[in-house]
């Protein structure tokens, strides 16, 4: 196994941390979070013209045509640079297409999301029920050749920007056929409601209640009553980003510890020269290679098509808890200034704890660790 990225990751990796800097500093950040939409058209068209909502889809339809470690990379970068807005459920959901859509979906749906013309995002958590699929109660029913689907969805990301919602939902049928599928969902739809919930990263996630919505046959992914399988391999692709963005904000966050253990003076040395925060800094870095680790490997089977469900789990589960413990010796490290809402730092500590629970925090990824190896 090699972990290297390629000459052409790396430039990729280089370029989007170019961007960031001067596009999306962290200064911008911080106004995007306070902002009632947390986003910018003028950002999006920006992010097309470098071709990142292009960057997974095959070159037929008009994208990039990269791999799965090329998205790892750059998702990577928009971890370090705590970047906010739709790139990454909208990601989540190209996965979906590239993975579920029949052809004439793809050659529909497919160029327009590599133009940036169409953002997506998914739901699948709900009251109660979090990410476990068997619990989900939003119900398609069908009625002709028409499905109807009511139901509730929780800690939808940017379903206030997206276009389309794919919604996961029970399906049932006149012939007693039931199941899982996924559904797009038109987000601007009367029949579709979506209210804001705070969260204490200020990130923009949305209740969604879908009431009566009657969709066509054409409307839902894959073979019918039969989506859980490609569901469940969805959730894991989008968990390895999700553990890559965190190890990219990781990374930022010792970054700015270290500089400022070197940079702050007290009776006339560095506080880097003190044990204790020396010992907090290694502490950090190790728990970060840790994650690099994980997370690369998980990923790298992924690229190669390998098994890689229980990796999965043990990468969330590792990377949920280091990035929390990270964050929490940096505040250490900074002392008050750490806490100011004018730094960087709680920018990262507060992503750490939502992006903790997003596709299940440390618990729930180690009961399914647990169900791999025979318990």
């Amino acid at each position: 196994m090699d972990f290297t990225f390629t000459e052409e990751q790396e430039m990729l990796r280089k370029m989007a941390r170019d961007f960031l800097a001067a596009e999306c500093p962290r200064d911008t950040v911080r106004k995007l979070i306070k902002d009632e939409k947390g986003f910018t058209p003028e950002l999006w068209a920006k992010m097309t013209e470098l071709g990142w909502p292009g960057l997974i889809i095959p070159e037929q339809y008009g994208g990039v045509g990269g791999s799965f470690m090329d998205i790892v990379a750059l998702v990577e970068e928009m971890g370090r640079g705590a970047l906010v807005g739709p790139f990454f459920s909208s990601l989540v959901g190209t996965l979906a297409v590239l993975g579920m859509a029949s052809d004439q979906q793809k050659a529909d749906l497919l160029p327009k999301i590599a133009s940036g013309k169409l953002v997506l995002t998914t739901a699948f958590s709900e009251p109660g029920v979090g990410y476990e699929l068997d619990a989900i109660q939003c119900q398609a029913t069908a009625a002709g050749d028409d499905w109807v689907i009511n139901g509730t969805k929780l800690f939808v990301e940017n379903a206030h920007l997206a276009d389309l919602i794919l919604v996961a939902a029970k399906t049932k049928h006149a012939t007693k056929q039931e199941g899982l599928d996924l559904f797009l969902v038109d987000a601007r739809s009367p029949n579709v409601t979506c209210s804001t919930i705070e969260t204490i990263s200020g990130d923009k996630q949305s209740k969604v209640i879908i009431k009566g919505l009657k969709l066509s046959e054409a409307k839902r992914l894959g073979e019918a009553h039969r989506g859980k399988e490609r569901i469940t391999r969805l959730l894991e692709m989008a968990t390895v980003l999700k553990c890559a963005e965190m190890e990219g904000g990781a990374q930022q966050v010792l970054d700015m510890t270290v500089t400022y253990l070197k940079e702050r003076v007290q009776f006339d040395k560095p506080i880097g020269t003190l044990a204790p925060l020396q010992h907090h800094a290694a502490n950090m870095a190790v728990d970060l290679e840790g994650m690099k680790y994980i997370t690369y490997l998980v990923a790298w089977k992924v690229n190669e098509n390998l098994p890689f469900a229980k990796d999965v789990g043990m990468a969330k589960s590792w990377c949920s808890d280091a990035y929390r413990r990270i964050c929490d010796l940096a505040h250490q490290c900074h002392g008050a200034i750490g806490f100011c809402e004018d730094h960087d730092l709680p920018l990262y500590s507060k992503r750490s704890k939502v992006s903790e629970f997003a596709f299940g925090d440390g618990q729930y990824q180690r009961r399914f660790v647990a169900k791999e190896i025979g318990l």
